[in-house]
Order: C-alpha cells, then sequence, then structure tokens
C-alpha cells in the first residue's frame, strides 16, 4: 500500500465515522507561542479540547505535518526516527470516547477494506489501573490477554507521569499499538490518548474526572507505510526512498543500508525534507527559535557530506526530490521550490567557510586534551563546536573514540540547555495559563465590530492590573477606583477597536461613561480575544458595566493609508523582481510601514524608482478597495495572494484593489487608493540572508519627508562647503582623502596637504530639480557612509575634524625631520643572529611608529626587536614591536615594552609581537632607552 492511499484510506475511514475531515495545520504556528512547529495533530484542537471555542463539529480527522528535533540523534540510526513526519489523527471533543476509539482503530488496521493486517500481527499497551480499557480490548475485540501489557505512568498516560509528577490540568491514560516484526521485535504504530482526568494537587485523589472527555490519537504515516510496504525503515517507503536515493546520486556515494554513509543518506534525506518544508512557510535558517532550528538542520546534513568529502554545496539539490514525492499531498511545494533551493544553498555556503575552523578547533582540543592528559571531551566544549561550528555531539563522540577519549554528555546537555533559554530553541509550555485564559474561557472570543464602525456601546467582562510583559502577568479585579498612570487591560463584550494582528499595530481611543475615562493606548490581540492596554484618567471601572467604546479616527485612518500601501507596493514588487518577491512579514504604523520580503540581492535604484511609480500610479487611478468574505476555495479560484505558512479561515476576508491586487487580509483599509494620498520609499536594505526590507511612508509623513530630503541634501552641501548637485563627488572625495591620511601618517612618509577641505566638481553632477535624483544622491551619500539619514551630516563633520586632525599630525611628523623606516634600521644594534633598535622618534604618534615596526620587520635580513619612544606634550608615548623569529624564541612585546614604561612612571603592554605603553615623566626617557637596550641585549644572550 502505498503512502499516498494509507493517508487517503484513514481520512475516509473516519470520515465514515463521522469526523469532519480537516486539512493539516501549518508546519510553523507563529500565533501559538508555546510550540515552535506544530508537534502533533492536536495542536490545532488545543482549544476545542479546552472547550474555549464554539464547536462546529465534535469529530475530526486530519493527517498533520509534524516537526520534533527529541529524537534527533537518533535520525539515520534507528529504522523510525525522524525530525520532519505526518501524523494521521482522530479526535472527539465531548463525543465519541474510549469504546468507539478502541474499535475503530482495531477495524481500520485489521477490516478487509481498509489496511487488511493479521490481528496476531498487533499486540497493545494500557495504563496499569486502566481496566476499562484492558477490558475492551479483551472482550469487545476479542485480544488475547497475553498481547495486551499493563505499562506504569511514564509510558501510558499524557503527559508522561502525569499523576505523580504533574503538571495539573486535563490528562488521561493511553492505549498504544504495536506491530510484530519479522525480526522479533515491535514497532509502535498508533497512540490513542484518553483524556478523562482533570489533575489537581499531589497523589493520592488528584485525578478528578473530565464533565466532557476527548479523544486524541496519533498514527505515524511513515511507520504505517514501512509496515504495509513490508521495508527496514521509514526511509525505505515510497515517499523517502526516491530522495533517499537522489542524495546518494547528488553526493556521489553509493546506498549501502549499514554503512555509516547509509546512515548519512537518511539523515540527509530527512533534514533536507524538513528544511524544505519549514522554508517552503518562510521559516529560513536563523539565530533563534525556529530560524535556529532549520539552521542546526541544514548544517547537521552539509556537515554528514563533509564526511564524505564533499566540499561545495549539494543540499540544494535535493529540493526537487522532496517536492517530487510529495506533490500528492502537498503540490504547492513546487511552486516555491527555486526560492528554497536558493535559500539553502546560501547557507550551506556559509557553513561550508566554517567547517574548517570546526575541525581545526576539533583538532586543537584534541592536542591540549593529550598535552593535559585528560581523557574526557568537556561538555561545555562540545556545545560550543555544535552551536557555533554546527559539529553534532555524535560525530564529536566519534572522532573522540578514535583517539581514546570518552565524552561527557551530561555535561553538553547542560550547556545545550543554557544555550536554549538564549537561543529561544528550548521547551515551551503547552497550555497557558493567567486572567486572560481565565477570560477566553469564558469568553471564547472578542468579537470585533471595528469595520463597520469607530464607535460601539459595550459591556466590560475583564479588568486586569498590568500591561502584560507575559499573557499570564497581572490579575483580574472585579472594579479599579484608582486613576493614574497605573497600566491596566480592559476586554470587552465586542469591540470596534482593531487589535494588533498581520503587521497593522493596534488602534488608540478612548473607553468611557458617565463613570469613568480610560484612554486606550494600544490595542492586542491574545487568542480570540480583543484586550484593550492603557490606563484610568478619572472616576470607577466596574466589571458588567455598559461603556462606550471610541476608536481614534485620524490615527485610524493613518494606518489605514499605510496598510492599503503595504497591498499596492506588495504588487509593484512582484511586477518588478517577480512572483518570488513573497511577504516575510511587516510592520504597519501611522503613516509608517515596513515590509520584508524574499529576494537575494539589493534593488536598483532605477528599480526602486519604478517601484514607487507604480504604487503612485495604483494611487491615482482612483481604485475602489472592495472586501469580501468568500469560501477559501473561491479566494484561490479569483487568484487571491496567499502567503505560505498562514493559517486562513474558511470563510475568509478577501481584500481587493482595483483589477491588480486581492489579498487575503484581516486588517483594517481604505475604500479607494486616492486616499493613500502620497507614498515614499525611504529605505531598501538587507534584512538575513534572502531577505529585504523596505520602510515606506504614506499620507502628509510622506509629503514632508520629500521636504526634508531635498533639505538635507543641502545641508550636506553647506557642510561640505560645495554645491548641491558636487555633494556625491564631495563625500566620496572627503571620505578617501581621510583614508589616505591615515595610511600616510601609518607609514611615517607625509605629502604636503592643505589644511582646509576643498571640494572639487563632480563629473557627473546630481539634478537638484529632479526630486528623484535628489532622493537617490541622499541614498548614496547615506550608503557610502554607512549611517542612517538622521546621522548624514554629523558623520561629515566628523570626517572634516579626522581631516584637520590628520594634517596637524602629519605637520609635526614633517617638522620632525622626515624620519623612515630605513634611518631606523641604519641607526639598529646587531647582537649574534638578530637586531635591535631603539630609538627615540619626536613628533611621531603611535600610529606612525607602528606603521614602521611593520616596515622594518619586512625590510631587516635579521630577526629584529624594535622599540620606538616619543615625547607628546608632558606625556611619553612607547610602542615597540618584535619579529616572529623572536617570539618563537619565547621574547614578547608586551613585557619588553611595560618595563620599559615603569620608568618614565607609567605602564601597559599588549601582544607579543606588538605592544603600546605610556609614562608621565619625560625627563627620564634617556634612562628608559639605556635600560630598554641592556634588556634586550640580554634577553637575546640567553634565548
Amino acid at each position: 500500500m502505498k503512502t499516498d492511499e494509507l493517508r487517503e484510506k484513514y481520512l475516509a475511514f473516519f470520515e465514515s465515522k463521522g469526523c469532519v475531515r480537516k486539512p493539516s495545520d501549518v508546519l510553523v504556528p507563529t500565533w501559538d507561542p508555546s510550540v515552535l512547529f506544530t508537534p502533533a495533530g492536536m495542536n490545532q484542537f488545543k482549544d476545542h479540547f479546552l472547550g474555549k471555542v464554539k464547536l462546529e463539529f465534535t469529530r475530526a480527522a486530519t493527517c498533520q505535518k509534524c516537526l520534533r528535533t527529541g529524537d534527533i540523534d537518533n535520525v539515520g540510526r534507528t529504522a523510525f526516527h525522524h525530525t520532519f513526519f505526518e501524523m494521521l489523527g482522530n479526535f472527539s471533543f465531548g463525543d465519541y470516547f474510549k469504546e468507539d476509539a478502541i474499535r475503530w482503530a482495531w477495524e481500520f488496521l485489521t477490516d478487509k477494506k481498509w489496511l487488511n493486517i493479521p490481528g496476531e500481527r498487533l499486540s497493545v499497551t494500557v495504563y496499569k489501573d486502566d481496566d476499562e480499557a484492558f477490558n475492551l480490548w479483551k472482550d469487545k475485540v476479542g485480544l488475547p490477554e497475553s498481547r495486551i501489557v499493563r505499562m506504569d505512568e511514564d509510558e501510558n498516560f499524557w503527559p508522561a507521569s502525569a499523576p505523580s509528577q504533574g503538571p495539573d490540568g486535563v490528562c488521561g491514560p493511553c492505549s498504544e499499538v504495536y506491530y510484530h516484526l519479522d525480526d522479533g521485535s515491535d514497532v509502535e504504530i498508533w497512540n490513542l490518548v484518553f483524556t478523562q482526568f482533570n489533575r489537581v494537587g499531589e497523589p493520592p485523589e488528584n485525578l478528578n474526572p473530565l464533565p466532557s472527555k476527548n479523544i486524541d490519537t496519533g498514527m505515524g504515516l511513515e511507520r504505517t507505510a514501512s509496515v504495509m510496504q513490508g521495508v527496514p525503515t521509514n526511509f525505505h517507503i515510497d515517499s523517502l526512498f526516491p530522495i533517499v536515493e537522489a542524495a546518494s546520486e547528488v553526493c556521489g556515494v553509493k546506498y549501502d543500508y549499514l554503512s555509516d554513509n547509509g546512515r548519512r543518506l537518511r539523515r540527509i534525506t530527512d533534514h533536507a525534507r524538513a528544511s524544505v518544508f519549514a522554508i517552503h512557510e518562510n521559516v529560513y535558517p536563523g539565530p533563534k527559535d525556529a530560524k535556529y532550528v532549520i539552521k542546526r538542520l541544514i548544517r547537521r546534513a552539509v556537515l554528514d557530506g563533509y564526511q564524505m568529502d564533499l566540499r561545495e554545496p549539494f543540499l540544494y539539490k535535493l529540493v526537487e526530490a522532496v517536492a517530487e514525492a510529495s506533490k500528492v499531498a502537498y503540490p504547492e511545494l513546487s511552486e516555491t521550490s527555486e526560492r528554497v533551493a536558493q535559500v539553502i544553498k546560501s547557507e550551506e555556503n556559509a557553513f561550508f567557510g566554517t567547517i574548517d575552523g570546526g575541525m581545526k578547533r576539533i583538532e586543537q582540543l584534541f592536542e591540549q586534551m593529550r598535552d593535559e592528559s585528560s581523557v574526557m571531551v568537556p561538555g561545555a566544549e562540545a556545545a560550543v563546536l555544535n552551536t557555533t561550528y554546527g559539529v553534532p555531539p555524535e560525530l564529536l563522540q566519534t572522532l573522540s573514540a578514535e583517539q581514546n577519549f570518552t565524552f561527557d554528555w551530561a555535561g553538553y546537555r547542560e550547556a545545550m540547555d543554557e544555550h536554549a533559554l538564549v537561543s529561544g530553541a528550548g521547551q515551551r509550555e503547552l497550555f497557558q495559563t493567567g486572567p486572560l485564559e481565565t477570560l477566553k474561557e469564558a469568553l471564547r472570543e472578542t468579537p470585533f465590530v471595528g469595520y463597520e464602525e469607530t464607535q460601539s456601546q459595550a459591556i466590560i467582562k475583564g479588568v486586569i492590573t498590568g500591561q502584560g510583559g507575559r499573557d499570564d502577568d497581572g490579575q483580574l479585579l472585579s472594579h479599579v477606583d484608582r486613576p493614574g498612570k497605573s497600566d491596566l487591560r480592559l476586554v470587552l463584550d465586542h469591540s470596534p477597536f482593531y487589535g494588533e494582528s498581520g503587521g497593522q499595530v493596534g488602534d488608540n481611543g478612548v473607553i468611557s461613561s458617565d463613570k469613568f475615562e480610560f484612554l486606550v493606548t494600544d490595542t492586542q490581540r491574545h487568542a480570540g480575544l480583543i484586550v484593550h492596554h492603557g490606563h484610568l484618567i478619572n472616576g470607577e471601572i466596574h466589571e458588567g458595566e455598559t461603556c462606550t467604546a471610541t476608536v481614534d479616527t485620524k490615527h485610524r485612518a493613518a494606518l489605514c493609508r499605510a496598510h492599503s500601501a503595504t497591498h499596492l507596493l506588495h504588487f509593484a514588487l512582484h511586477k518588478n523582481i517577480g512572483k518570488h518577491a513573497q511577504q516575510q512579514g511587516s510592520k504597519v504604523e501611522a503613516d509608517r510601514l515596513r515590509f520584508d520580503f524574499t529576494n537575494q540581492q539589493a534593488i536598483d535604484e532605477d528599480t526602486l524608482v519604478e517601484i514607487e511609480k507604480d504604487v503612485w500610479m495604483c494611487i491615482e487611478a482612483a481604485d475602489p478597495i472592495v472586501w469580501n468574505t468568500v469560501p477559501l476555495v473561491d479566494a484561490r479560484a479569483a487568484g487571491a495572494m496567499m502567503l505560505f505558512g498562514e493559517k486562513y479561515p474558511d470563510p475568509v476576508r478577501m481584500v481587493s484593489m482595483g483589477e491588480y491586487s486581492k489579498e487575503l487580509c484581516g486588517g483594517t483599509h481604505l475604500s479607494n487608493t486616492k486616499q493613500v494620498e502620497a507614498f515614499e520609499l525611504v529605505v531598501e536594505e538587507s534584512v538575513s540572508a534572502g531577505t529585504r526590507r523596505i520602510e515606506a511612508l504614506t499620507g502628509t509623513r510622506a509629503q514632508s519627508h520629500r521636504v526634508e530630503t531635498r533639505e538635507l541634501l543641502g545641508k550636506v552641501a553647506e557642510t561640505l562647503g560645495c554645491d548641491a548637485k558636487d555633494a556625491i563627488a564631495a563625500t566620496e572625495e572627503l571620505s578617501a582623502e581621510v583614508r589616505q591620511l591615515k595610511k600616510e601618517l601609518s607609514a611615517g612618509k607625509p605629502l604636503q596637504h592643505s589644511e582646509a577641505f576643498v571640494a572639487k566638481k563632480a563629473d557627473k553632477p546630481v539634478d537638484t530639480d529632479d526630486y528623484n535624483s535628489v532622493r537617490a544622491a541622499v541614498r548614496e551619500i547615506t550608503r557610502r557612509l554607512n549611517v542612517s539619514v538622521s546621522d548624514v551630516v554629523d558623520r561629515i563633520g566628523s570626517l572634516l575634524g579626522d581631516r584637520k586632525k590628520l594634517v596637524k599630525e602629519l605637520s609635526q611628523v614633517t617638522a620632525g625631520g622626515k624620519l623612515t623606516a630605513d634611518d631606523l634600521i641604519a641607526g639598529g644594534e646587531t647582537i649574534g643572529d638578530s637586531m635591535v633598535i631603539v630609538a627615540e622618534t619626536p613628533g611621531a604618534n603611535p600610529n606612525v611608529m607602528r606603521g614602521w615596526i611593520d616596515q622594518i620587520r619586512k625590510k631587516s635580513d635579521l630577526p629584529t626587536a624594535i622599540l620606538l619612544a616619543a615625547i607628546q606634550g608632558d606625556k611619553v608615548v612607547l610602542v615597540g614591536g618584535v619579529s616572529r623569529e623572536l617570539v618563537e624564541r619565547g621574547i614578547k612585546a608586551g613585557e619588553w615594552v611595560g618595563a620599559t614604561a615603569k620608568i618614565v612612571g607609567g605602564g601597559g603592554g599588549g601582544r607579543p609581537d606588538m605592544a603600546q605603553a605610556g609614562g608621565k615623566d619625560p625627563s627620564k626617557l634617556p634612562e628608559a632607552i639605556g635600560v630598554a637596550k641592556d634588556n634586550m641585549r640580554e634577553k637575546l644572550a640567553s634565548s
């Protein structure tokens, strides 16, 4: 039985039992803070199980995309472990319970119409005290008692060991179904969880029966397919083995099931599949949370390739194989395969640049351990190799064993647990608690009426103290009677206030009655609740009283301008750079927007101008903006833009602008594109590899920005002392001249320079009558200076100051007689096979001294020790350097310079090859020079 057929049979079977077939939830539920990735089929139904939503159905069945990393070290090594996998599940929310779940599981597994597995191949486990489940398997199914095993709470309870160890909350026993393999071993293929208790307090008598009992089951699609197909591992089933074969071909290594390379190819297959599905949903490799997991998976796979002598990116070549193997259930993968491949290749390139460093560090670690007679690789060092260089611990363990070293797994796990807290990749709470969860359980949701009205009569349902850095912070109150700046949160029975979501920030406004006035400074969402943040201006608030909720319409209008402009920008990006420019994130504020999108390189200035022109074209067309609630399938048919990995309700709200833009969106919008008023693209920059960001302004902010841009170019020109049309050239000229002055000062060979900066005229002057040229000039100046717009004038002023200072310092060196490195070598003293140069260099600064030392070490035919000194005002500056050959003989510049500095009343030091120090007594400099020579003579004689 093929994998696709198995998936369809499962869903069809449970549809025949009255279950509603629901699609897989996304792999990366960004709206659920309790998880990084969807770990099980039940996750999309958490609120259904807890009774926090209105139940439109009480039975469901799904095939859910899942990703877990708890068993990552077993992937490829064992027959049945994965990071990415599919979980078949059937669920009951207070409907059918234990008997039906057990009978239907047996029917699906053994009936000829369905899987037709011989009953003698199956056995089950039940919780040790679950007599009901035991008797159902024995009496209703007819399973012999010898094939029903009672297990303790750590094996057959969810959460594991909940009765004795907690946590408090919903829980229940489970029953697992095992298949007996030909080699005599058993593999678990299905777990039936019977959620029937609420745990409260410590045992005994701490399991209270729930009034509404639930069913949550999970069957591993890949495991069951391997059973049905009679293959030795999940990796040999029809939906995975083609990827293994593709990996074998790409890596140039024959697949041998029992070899180390066979294990590596299986792990590459798993990690490639997990990465493709995650990146398809716009989760790119990065430093934290889900992005960190994907980075780790890619790098583990690449390191396996490295162990098979690959030195160039290869993993990205498997994207097509993954998409092809998954095309029946997930045809959308082919739509993004090119983008996904580019992202993976970019990460591979980055990692191949660090692998050699990781292997070198391992060699250094082993050498240090041999020197110290250590036998155990420190866990903290293994964690650094993992997190910094991507070296998996099992690889380090293997390499350690080859050198007869042991491995500190406990220390490694402790260090990784600490790292997880920093990177955000640690375990999270599955179910949340706190005052907002209490309200959510009672209210389920706050209806939003703000599309139609900006003022509404409402009833106060909850008053919570604190703005809530975390949603479980604060205290639920019945009333508040202390006006002031204390932070509060209000929840109403319905609200016209838009709660921040989809990138659009929340509304501001006022909630009031004849008894109080509450200023709303922000509006957020907590699951289905709209939460109004602010403080009490006057009066007293009571739970249950009627109030008037009034949105700040001026602020709302500015948000609408920016949000509608975001849709226009998205359209313009697709038109000018391609459909691959998928939204990665957005922030919509009052007349300001930030839009992140996928693109591998920066957008040139000419294209940015065209993008802006297209947005303006849409604005001036005065096209209507309309929204309709339509079935999801109709929205797809209409060509609505849908973001991969985004979870959409059904039906869905579709926002249309003219004939060119259709997006699924829950935000607030204008009624006509003309109302955007103005659009000004102000920034295009990199966010991360493969992701760019555009920031833009709308309304009066856009208009003001145009004026400010022209004024800024004028200020730049005024600071440089040139015409505005010459500002770019003058900026580059100033930057280049400062760089040259520093080189001259370092080399000690100054040229004559005018004290004042005089800008030359530009070969290609800026057209100051053309605003696009003016704006392009400002962008170019900020790029060349590598500063923000607000810091441009200050940076130019700083460069002018640097130039003046450098010219002055160079004039001092010139006045000192134009001393050269050759002059210093000529005055050196030969001692054995080495040379010593100790000299006063009047007028020189530390940069010049270091430059001379570098030149001397390059020019001298002998290993050389150099110490140069100069008096600056009432202080002494000492700079010393030692050739590499002398450093290897144990002579250190830092010690030499530091000892000399003590004579002139100072101190200092530095590296063995270069050091600097200072002193407060210039009168002692001749003595210090003499002592420095004597000290180095002794060092050279003894080395």
